[in-house]
C-alpha cells in the first residue's frame, strides 16, 4: 500500500459531512492540465467562449496538436506522466507564470485529485471542477458507497473500507462467493480493477490491482465488491451549479468494454424500461445533492441480467464519452463547466434530447492480440467526414502524412474518438459503418476493424423492432462472446531498436529575455547554416561559430528503467517468450533454471497505464533470463527462452 497523497488533507468522511464551500471565480485565461484530444477539446471550447488558453507538455509532446493550438504553451520537463502531467507543483507553477486565472484538468491525470484541486484554489486560481470535498467523498470509492447508501441508491455487497491485504480479499470471497471485483479506491477508468473468479488467483490479482492503482493514481488502496456477471454499464451525465440547481442531461450506455475500459459508448442508453430510466435519474440527483456536488460529473451503474440496478461509482470530472451527450442535447459540456466555475446558474432544470449518438474510441491496440496497446509511428491518419460525423483527436493528420507522429508508450492508447449521430439508433449505426470505412490509419494497429465488425454484429445491432432481450452486449462480451479470429491480422511482431530521435537546444534572446529553443537536429543545422551564410555575407565571418557555441545536445527517447530487455534470439525461435508490446517490466515471477508449466506467470509488463501478464507459452525450463524489474522492452523482444 502507498501512503496517502501528501496533498490530501482531512478524511473523506469528514469532507462528506462538512463540504468545502463551492469555489467560483474568474475564468478569462485557463491552463489546460492535460494532453491529447481532451486538451484540444478544452482549447477549442475556451476559444469559443472568448477565454485564452495555456497548454503544458512533456518532452515527447512538444510538437503535439494541443501545444500548437493553445494561445501559449509551456514545457513541464520530462517524458513520463509522473514527471509531467502528474506533477501538481509544476502545473500550478506554470499557471502562475503564464498569468492564468483558472485550471481545467480534463480527465485522467490530476482531474480527480482533491489535493490538487485544493492547491489550485490555494494559489488563487479558479478550479474548473467540483469542490475538493466532493472529489474526496466520491473519488474514494469506499466513501462513495457510504454516500450512495445515504442517498438511497441501489448497491451490491462490498467491503466497508479498503482491505489491508490479499487474505482479507480471500475472506470476503469465502463469505460472499465468487466472482469478486478488486477495485482501486481512488481511481477509475478500469485501471486498478481486477476480477477474481477462482480463489487461488486472488493474491496475484490483488497485488496487480495495487500496482496498477499506484501507477495510474498515485495511491494503491483497494476494496472488494461482489461482481455481477454479464451486466450492462449505464450512466448519467449530470450538471450542478453553485446555487442548488442540478440536471441529468442524458443517460449513456458504455457496456462494450475490454479490460473493464470502455470502447463504445452511446446516448441515450438504449433498451431501458421507463422505470429503470426514472430510477437512474432519481438516484443520480440524490447522490449529487448528498455530495454537495458542483460541476459536471457522471454517475455510473450496472444493470444485472434480471434488470436490477446497482450503483458503481461517480466520476468527478468530464468523461471521455461526453461528446455523445453533447450531440443529442446541443450543449457544449466544457462551456457549461466554464459557466459553472464562474458562478453562473445553469438556467434550466430539464434538457430535451434528439436523435441517437454513438462514440467509437480509436485506440492504438491490436484486437487479435487481446487488445494489447502498441506504440509506434503513425504514417497515415485519414479522418472520415460527412453528415452526422465528428472526430475528436489530438493528432494532426498532416503531421502523420509528413514525418509521421510518434505514439508514446508513456500514455494511454487513445488516438481519436469517432462520434456518429443519427435520427435514431438504427440510422446512427448505418452512418457509423460508413464513417468507420472511411477512417484510415497506418503505422500502428488500431481497433478500427473491431468496430467495423461490431456495428454489424447482431448482439450489438439487433434488427429494428427487437426488444431488450436481444441486446446481448455486456461488460465482458468481448472476452466471452466475440470471436476476433476473423479480423485482419495486424502483422508479425517486430523487434524495434531504432536510434533515438535527436534534438538540440540553443539559447537565444527575445526582447532581452533568455529563452531556450529545442529543435530537431536537421532543422537546427539547416537554420544555423543559413544564418552563418547570412552573417558571412554581412562580413561577420565567425557568425556560425558563435551560434554553435550556444548549442547543447539533448536526446529524446531511451528513458526509463536500468536498461532494455534486448532481443537475444529470433522471433521464429519456438522457445522464445516474446514481449507483445513496448513497456516496462514491473514484476519478474521466475528465475533462471525454474521449471514452468504452460500458462504459468513469468513476468508482468506495464504499458500505456495497463498491466499485461506474460505467461509461459509452453512447459519447460527458463533459460537466458537477463531482464530485471524496471527494464524497458520493445515489441517483440525476447524476454527468455523456455526449453525442454
Amino acid at each position: 500500500m502507498t501512503s496517502p497523497d501528501p496533498m490530501l488533507t482531512g478524511t473523506a468522511a469528514d469532507s462528506a459531512a462538512t463540504h468545502d464551500a463551492p469555489v467560483t471565480g474568474p475564468v478569462t485565461k485557463v491552463l489546460v492540465a492535460n494532453r491529447g484530444e481532451i486538451a484540444v477539446r478544452i482549447v477549442r471550447a475556451a476559444r469559443d467562449s472568448g477565454i485564452a488558453s495555456v497548454a503544458v507538455y512533456s518532452d515527447s509532446d512538444r510538437d503535439a496538436l494541443h501545444v500548437r493550438m493553445a494561445d501559449e504553451a509551456f514545457a513541464l520537463g520530462g517524458e513520463s506522466a509522473k514527471e509531467t502531467y502528474l506533477d501538481a507543483q509544476k502545473v500550478i507553477d506554470v499557471a502562475l507564470r503564464a498569468g492564468a486565472d483558472a485550471v481545467h484538468p480534463g480527465y485522467g491525470f490530476l482531474s480527480e485529485n482533491a489535493g490538487f484541486a485544493r492547491a489550485v484554489i490555494a494559489a488563487g486560481l479558479t478550479w474548473v471542477g467540483p469542490p475538493p470535498a466532493a472529489i474526496e467523498s466520491l473519488g474514494d470509492k469506499v466513501s462513495a458507497r457510504h454516500l450512495a447508501a445515504r442517498a438511497g441508491a441501489p448497491l451490491v455487497a462490498g467491503t466497508a473500507d479498503p482491505v489491508p491485504d490479499a487474505d482479507a480479499v480471500v475472506a470476503f470471497a469465502d463469505e460472499h462467493g465468487l466472482p469478486i471485483a478488486i477495485k482501486a479506491a481512488f481511481g477509475g477508468g478500469g485501471r486498478g480493477l481486477k476480477v477474481a473468479r477462482h480463489r487461488e488467483e486472488i493474491p496475484e490479482l490483488f497485488a496487480s490491482a495495487v500496482r496498477e492503482a499506484e501507477a495510474a493514481f498515485g495511491r494503491g488502496e483497494c476494496f472488494v465488491e461482489r461482481y455481477l456477471d454479464r451486466p450492462r454499464h449505464v450512466e448519467t451525465q449530470v450538471l450542478a451549479d453553485a446555487h442548488g440547481g442540478a440536471v441529468v442531461v442524458s443517460t449513456r450506455d458504455c457496456s462494450l468494454q475490454r479490460r473493464h475500459q470502455k470502447l463504445v459508448e452511446e446516448a441515450p442508453a438504449p433498451f431501458l424500461t421507463p422505470e429503470q430510466d426514472a430510477e437512474l435519474r432519481r438516484a443520480s440527483l440524490a447522490i449529487v445533492a448528498e455530495a454537495g456536488y458542483v460541476g459536471a460529473g457522471t454517475v455510473e451503474f450496472l444493470v444485472a441480467t434480471d434488470g436490477t440496478l446497482a450503483f458503481l461509482e461517480v466520476n468527478t470530472r468530464l468523461q471521455v464519452e461526453h461528446p455523445v451527450t453533447e450531440e443529442i442535447s446541443g450543449l457544449d459540456l466544457v462551456v457549461e463547466q466554464f459557466r459553472i466555475a464562474r458562478g453562473e446558474p445553469l438556467g434550466y432544470d430539464h434538457v430535451s434530447t434528439r436523435g441517437h449518438a454513438i462514440e467509437f474510441r480509436i485506440n492504438g491496440e491490436d484486437p487479435r492480440a487481446n487488445f494489447l496497446p502498441r506504440a509506434g509511428r503513425l504514417t497515415r491518419f485519414s479522418l472520415p467526414s460527412g453528415p452526422g460525423v465528428r472526430v475528436d483527436t489530438g493528432i494532426d493528420p498532416r503531421a502523420a502524412a509528413g514525418d509521421g507522429v510518434e505514439i508514446s508508450q508513456n500514455f494511454d492508447s487513445l488516438l481519436a474518438k469517432l462520434i456518429v449521430t443519427g435520427r435514431n439508433r438504427e440510422h446512427a449505426l448505418r452512418r457509423a459503418a460508413r464513417a468507420l470505412g472511411e477512417f484510415q490509419v497506418e503505422g500502428v494497429p488500431t481497433v478500427l476493424d473491431f468496430h467495423r465488425a461490431v456495428v454489424r454484429h447482431p448482439d450489438f445491432a439487433p434488427v429494428a423492432g427487437d426488444d431488450a432481450t436481444h441486446f446481448d452486449v455486456h461488460t465482458r462480451w468481448i472476452e466471452t462472446d466475440f470471436d476476433a479470429t476473423g479480423l485482419p491480422a495486424a502483422g508479425a511482431l517486430e523487434v524495434t531498436e531504432g536510434p533515438a530521435a535527436h534534438r538540440e537546444t540553443i539559447v537565444v534572446e527575445v526582447a532581452g529575455k533568455r529563452v531556450e529553443v529545442s529543435l530537431p537536429v536537421e532543422t537546427l543545422n539547416a537554420q544555423l547554416t543559413r544564418v552563418g551564410h547570412e552573417l558571412s555575407r554581412a562580413g561577420v565571418a565567425t557568425g556560425a561559430a558563435v551560434a554553435r557555441a550556444y548549442r547543447s545536445t539533448t536526446h529524446r527517447g531511451g528513458r526509463g528503467g536500468r536498461g532494455k530487455a534486448k532481443a537475444v534470439g529470433s522471433s521464429a525461435n519456438p522457445n522464445a517468450l516474446l514481449t507483445p508490446m513496448q513497456g516496462t517490466i514491473v514484476k519478474i515471477e521466475v528465475a533462471e533454471g525454474d521449471h514452468v508449466e504452460e500458462g504459468d506467470l513469468v513476468a508482468v509488463l506495464e504499458a500505456m497505464k495497463m498491466e499485461q501478464p506474460l505467461t509461459a507459452h509452453r512447459s519447460g525450463t527458463i533459460s537466458g533470463l537477463t531482464a530485471q524489474q524496471g527494464d524497458t522492452t520493445t515489441t517483440g523482444s525476447v524476454l527468455c527462452e523456455i526449453v525442454d
